[in-house]
């Protein structure tokens, strides 16, 4: 129970950082640009709310406003011709699937086309050029993104960087097919580039290997392998987008409750080293094995405190055991780069692209049966966090979060950030500015579209935790 709650605690903080970073992006530029803002809450509010503060009334008030309170809030708004920071309400829903901002004169959750039918007012949405309401939307997603380059920032300056050298891996690495077709071999060492040692810490390790004319390898963990590089190699390479990755080790760091794992008797720390006779030196192989596998009872090898065991276990039918796997910096010895205040804001822009690139690549598994079964909604993303509080550990999947919400919300999709801009776009493009009525609609099939998809996620959290 107490890691479930600091769990949530760490999940619920995290959302609502970000949710705050979120609609403030939206808030300042809709300020920047004159528009009023009616409220910002975080968290939402159907039919009550847990607190709000007025600053034109200077009230604060709780659950429910008294009519009387209503009335003369609306009577001080409309004394002004002139937005100000002063017309937003500000306060706290009960319902935490996010926020929002109600910005006047906008079809949005918050309100539609009837609210809209007096005259545009210029401290409107709805007044404003289409530049000004395109940078208003983008907002949020700008912020969320911003919010993760600074925690990234933070923790290479806090943290430092952690590495793993070539030659600590010792599973070696993971090749690309146009490096196989040359000579490599997955679980090969990279030694030397034309004679000169290869170190990661060396930001231009992969553009001399590329380069090079010779490389070498340790195979098997005793053999040195020399490879000839060919002079189109990096032309190669650009059409997989990549050269090698480690190869990351089956270790157990959780075991998903009700899942086969846990049936099967699995525990942290296990390594796995084969299935059905067949060895799984990495998560990639291993993951290939399941799926030749799913649906069937076969040995598991593991090594277990230092020992050879053998367990029996069926993979479900996507192919899955139910396990959270430790990461490479949990299973070799690693080593940290420390940044200066002024080194780390590069460094922290590098690593927020980066993420945003490994996500956004990531993606396509989604779009299959498995991907579509592996969804998770809140208890999946409250699962990502450690059961033992790690500022570090919380910070970096805060912003791994961030990057997160920041590509989800720029997707072309009604109702979502992205949706609003494409139709600014169109209205930029074409000079036609869509109706009213036709934004309603897309509003509403939006959000018709992201509540299915949230009930499904947490659906499947549901499913997983509960029924399987």
């Amino acid at each position: 129970m107490e890691a479930f709650l600091l769990k949530a605690g760490q999940l619920v903080a995290a959302l609502s950082l970000l949710v705050i970073i979120h609609e403030f992006g939206h808030y300042l530029f809709a300020r920047i640009f004159g528009i009023r803002v009616d409220k910002f809450f975080l968290f939402f509010n159907p039919w009550f709310y847990l607190v709000k503060y007025n600053p034109k009334t200077k009230k604060w008030s709780f659950f429910k406003d008294k009519p009387e309170d209503e009335a003369l809030a609306e009577s001080v708004k409309k004394s002004s011709d002139k937005a100000t920071w002063r017309d937003t309400e500000y306060g706290v829903g009960w319902l935490p699937l996010g926020g929002y901002v109600q910005i006047a004169g906008m079809i949005d959750e918050t309100q539609d086309a009837s609210k809209l039918s007096a005259e545009p007012q210029p401290w409107e949405f709805r007044s404003k050029p289409a530049w000004q309401r395109l940078l208003v939307m983008v907002g949020g997603v700008l912020f969320n993104f911003i919010l993760a380059i600074i925690i990234y920032a933070g923790i290479a300056f806090t943290w430092g960087e952690q590495y793993i050298e070539f030659d600590k891996a010792t599973a070696g690495m993971e090749f690309v097919d146009a490096a196989k077709k040359v000579g490599f071999q997955n679980g090969d060492i990279p030694l030397s580039a034309d004679g000169e040692a290869i170190s990661v810490t060396d930001n231009n390790h992969m553009m001399k290997m590329v380069e090079a004319k010779n490389i070498a390898v340790l195979r098997n963990g005793k053999d040195t392998v020399n490879i000839a590089i060919p002079d189109n190699f990096l032309f190669q390479l650009n059409e997989e987008k990549g050269f090698f990755t480690y190869r990351l080790p089956v270790h157990v760091s959780n075991v998903v409750a009700g899942e086969p794992a846990e049936k099967a008797g699995l525990q942290a720390d296990d390594q796995l080293v084969s299935i059905a006779g067949v060895a799984t030196p990495s998560y990639s192989e291993f993951t290939s094995e399941l799926q030749k596998n799913k649906g069937k009872e076969v040995e598991m090898g593991i090594i277990r405190n230092g020992q050879p065991v053998t367990i029996k276990i069926t993979p479900n039918n996507a192919g899955k055991v139910g396990i959270q796997l430790k990461q490479l910096t949990d299973v070799y010895p690693t080593e940290t780069i420390e940044y200066s205040f002024f080194a780390a804001i590069p460094r922290g822009i590098e690593m927020g692209c980066e993420q945003m690139v490994t996500y956004v690549s990531s993606l396509k598994h989604l779009f299959s049966a498995e991907g579509a079964q592996s969804l998770g909604g809140f208890g999946a993303i409250g699962d990502l966090f450690p059961e033992k509080w790690s500022w570090y550990k919380f910070w970096t999947i805060t912003a791994f979060l961030s990057v997160i919400l920041a590509f989800m919300n720029i997707l072309p999709i009604p109702a979502l950030d992205g949706g609003h801009v494409l139709f600014t776009l169109y209205e930029i493009i074409t000079r036609r500015k869509p109706s009213e009525k036709f934004l309603e609609r897309a509003q509403m099939v939006g959000m018709f579209l992201l509540f299915a998809l949230l009930i499904y996620a947490n659906a499947n959290d549901i499913y997983r935790f509960f029924i399987k």
